[in-house]
């Protein structure tokens, strides 16, 4: 590993276990029946153990990341498993910048800044603008029916741009970051990631993506069961940045490193849906401890997302039937993260409304 990736791995450390029954103790002392507000009380006693104890806790600066690449299972001559073309991955890029994409709309809505990432779109560079950060990787990984999809050296540059890309976030004042992806044929690379580093059947995490017919989806299986086997031996030295490497998109790695930079600098990470949560897994395989800054939005529509939660001990906040990605569902997320910050800095207490608590 690079010396950034060695230091982001060895900075993620557990929050403080004093504060949390600090937390519990605050929370338990507002004026409402203990844990009646449910998984608010969760997320805003996360949010105290995170900054230290320090009240008020702050959710704001937000801002979503969206990376966007290109794989070659979904190129021209790859076998076909989306309903989309490739060349649709920079056209939405170009949409991003335009505002006029699902996470533009949610994002104006909330309040949430936006960045659109190029870290691996095929083709050349786009045209300057405020919201693009160009930080491409390569133009697109290679088909992993035909070998790796990355060299070991892009992958871990990848990951380096997410890291890189979290610390200038956290310089920047960000408290919450939230994952969002574009490329057309990610959820093939999610699926063979989950399988890979799950051990999971991949006829259990395939689904539909952009639309595929029943048909489609068993083809998709099929192309998912025989990067497995192409990269056989990759899978049994169990190293995450091979398994990476070989399955995996350039975006997947970068928000991989985006969890993992984030851990590192102490923001609470906003993990959106099927594919973002691919890229939570591989940097799970890292550094577990990731665990303790990352939260799970929403419960994505593909069918494979519940079964992965439970494997990995996940739950979702919002259950949306959503499978949109884009970092749709993370940015939405931040309402509730914003509510339950309000609960923990701003209910009275028992003692201070001069209201009688429970007795016995």
């Amino acid at each position: 590993m690079s010396d950034l990736l060695q230091q982001a791995v060895a900075g993620v450390t557990v929050p403080d276990p004093s504060l949390r029954p600090l937390a519990q103790a605050r929370l338990d002392s507002l004026t409402k029946p203990q844990g009646s507000l449910g998984r608010l009380e969760e997320m805003a006693a996360l949010l105290f153990r995170l900054q230290g104890g320090v009240l008020p806790v702050q959710v704001d600066p937000v801002r979503c990341l969206v990376m966007a690449g290109d794989h070659g299972v979904a190129g021209p001559d790859g076998p076909g498993v989306s309903l989309f073309p490739q060349a649709v991955t920079r056209q939405m890029v170009q949409n991003f910048v335009n505002g006029g994409a699902g996470v533009n709309v949610l994002c104006r809505s909330a309040g949430v800044a936006l960045q659109v990432v190029d870290i691996g779109c095929a083709g050349g560079e786009f045209p300057p603008h405020p919201t693009l950060v160009q930080r491409k990787v390569a133009p697109g990984t290679a088909n992993f029916l035909d070998g790796p999809a990355m060299t070991r050296a892009q992958c871990q540059r990848a990951l380096e741009v997410g890291i890189e890309l979290a610390q200038e976030a956290a310089a920047a004042g960000v408290r919450t970051l939230c994952l969002g992806e574009m490329g057309i044929g990610n959820t093939t690379a999610a699926s063979a990631l989950f399988a890979a580093f799950l051990g999971l059947d991949p006829a259990g995490v395939v689904g539909p993506g952009t639309g595929l017919s029943a048909y489609g989806i068993e083809k998709k299986i099929d192309v998912v069961r025989q990067a497995l086997a192409c990269h056989a031996d990759v899978l049994r030295a169990g190293e995450p940045l091979g398994i990476l490497a070989a399955l995996g998109g350039l975006e997947i790695a970068g928000m991989a490193g985006l969890v993992l930079g984030g851990a590192a600098s102490g923001m609470l990470v906003v993990v959106d849906g099927f594919i973002a949560t691919a890229a939570y897994v591989a940097a799970q395989a890292f550094q577990p401890l990731v665990r303790e800054y990352a939260i799970f939005a929403h419960a994505s529509a593909e069918p494979g997302h519940q079964a992965i939660m439970q494997c990995i001990g996940g739950a979702p906040l919002l259950h949306l039937g959503m499978r949109l990605g884009e970092g749709t569902g993370a940015v939405l997320c931040c309402q509730v993260l914003r509510a339950a910050a309000a609960v923990i800095n701003e209910m009275a207490t028992f003692e201070s409304a001069g209201v009688s608590g429970a007795s016995g």
